[in-house]
């Protein structure tokens, strides 16, 4: 089976007491938390994983991040995130949205680098074993 479509994740987060501030809103910084969680769902469907990706010899940091924020998340709701592989040829960017109440919250994304994890060399494209689980997973 190829798969066409892209390579997408979705969880279900509820906000916890912990992430929001004395008015119950959740404070805009724990959205991140949240965005990994859907990427690392997103990555293990291509049996990528941190520890994958250790492994692997490439270590992958963040180097860029946007984020809209539409309407505020708030104590013990449930939200809807979802992430999108966008681009995969020479860098990750990954797209997420979070919902709520049947409401895009947040509109995001993150951009994401291979690096050599024993020279610490920028790689200027994917790494191959990256290539290759995306198109593992690609064809089913």
């Amino acid at each position: 089976m190829n798969k066409e479509y892209p390579l997408q994740a979705e969880v279900l987060i509820r906000v916890p007491f912990h992430d929001a501030d004395p008015a119950g809103v959740a404070w805009h910084g724990n959205y991140f938390r949240y965005f990994d969680a859907a990427r690392c769902a997103l990555l293990e469907q291509i049996e990528y994983s941190y520890a994958a990706m250790a492994e692997s010899g490439y270590m992958w940091p963040i180097v860029d991040t946007r984020v809209k924020y539409i309407k505020p998340l708030h104590y013990d709701q449930e939200v809807r995130v979802t992430a999108v592989l966008e681009e995969w040829e020479y860098r990750l960017r990954i797209a997420y949205e979070v919902w709520a109440e049947g409401q895009c919250a947040t509109r995001a994304h993150t951009v994401q680098v291979a690096v050599d994890a024993t020279t610490g060399e920028l790689q200027l494209g994917s790494p191959q074993v990256f290539i290759d689980r995306l198109d593992r997973w690609r064809q089913g």
